[in-house]
């Protein structure tokens, strides 16, 4: 594995994100599997009520950050279950262990492992590698800056939709009751105007869905750096057009991927949607 003393070649720190994701995440789903049928593990909660965190999150986050530790320990490091170490190699890790814990918690398979790395940037515009694995699919999307994107090591591209009403857009809710509010007004005005709207539960999955055509575009609002850091680079190097929902870069307020093809209409709906 690549040292944080050597230089920051993005292919390889693509293949430590991805040996990272791979580990934690098929940790994460033996535990799971080792509870009886219709047994939810044991959890707490974060942001809201509804909001889960389960020892397996803590449990993932602990081996990414051991690991990373040992490997490049100048680096980095934001996780969502807290781990917060800085570095002095210009490298940031943004970590999700478990994106859509929800779905985990519940037995669903559209929970991932995702995992990037942001050179002196804005994790939203300046990853330069990442992972994003899907440990019941054994579905391993990964990318780095400027070396295109795949899944299970083949390329991937985005659709050629040309037109939001014959496109299936993702999407996802905030646990926050005000924000579903307006999240539910909006999907009432946009649903109308688009083939189909799919709720996955996982921004990072919706992301690298884009990356493979099996979504037309995704926007989300509320989101943080580890939940889109590396979806964000896979589906933009899928030829994803990727901006926030008011056509500047993505960030915490929102962040829209899409087939190039239906980017703006898509934008320009949402917007009048947002009304």
């Amino acid at each position: 594995m690549l040292r944080s003393d050597q230089p920051a070649d993005p292919s390889r720190l693509r293949t430590l994100a991805e040996d990272l994701a791979r580990a934690a995440g098929t940790t994460a789903l033996a535990g799971r599997r080792k509870l009886p049928t219709g047994q939810l593990p044991k959890h707490n909660t974060k942001s809201s009520l509804t909001d889960p965190v389960t020892e397996f999150d803590f449990a993932a986050e602990a081996y990414i950050v051991k690991e990373l530790r040992q490997h490049r320990p100048d680096d980095a490091i934001v996780g969502e279950e807290g781990a917060g170490d800085s570095g002095t190699s210009g490298i940031e890790w943004h970590i999700d262990p478990i994106d859509g814990t929800a779905n985990f918690l519940y037995d669903l398979p559209a929970w991932c492992t995702s995992v990037a790395a942001v050179h002196s940037g804005r994790p939203t515009t300046d990853a330069i590698a990442g992972a994003v694995y899907i440990p019941v699919t054994n579905e391993m999307f990964s990318a780095h800056a400027g070396g295109g994107a795949t899944l299970n090591e083949l390329p991937i591209s985005v659709s050629n939709a040309d037109a939001i009403a014959m496109s299936l857009i993702g999407t996802g809710f905030s646990y926050r009751q005000d924000q579903r509010v307006v999240q539910a007004d909006r999907i009432q005005s946009l649903l109308p105007q688009v083939r189909d709207i799919r709720r996955c539960g996982s921004a990072a999955i919706d992301l690298a869905f884009v990356a493979c055509s099996r979504l037309d575009a995704y926007f989300e609002e509320h989101l943080h750096s580890w939940d889109m850091a590396a979806g964000l680079l896979i589906a933009n190097e899928a030829g994803a057009k990727v901006s926030g929902l008011n056509g500047g870069d993505p960030d915490e307020l929102g962040a829209v991927a899409a087939s190039p093809g239906i980017h703006a209409a898509l934008l320009a709906a949402i917007q009048s949607a947002s009304s």
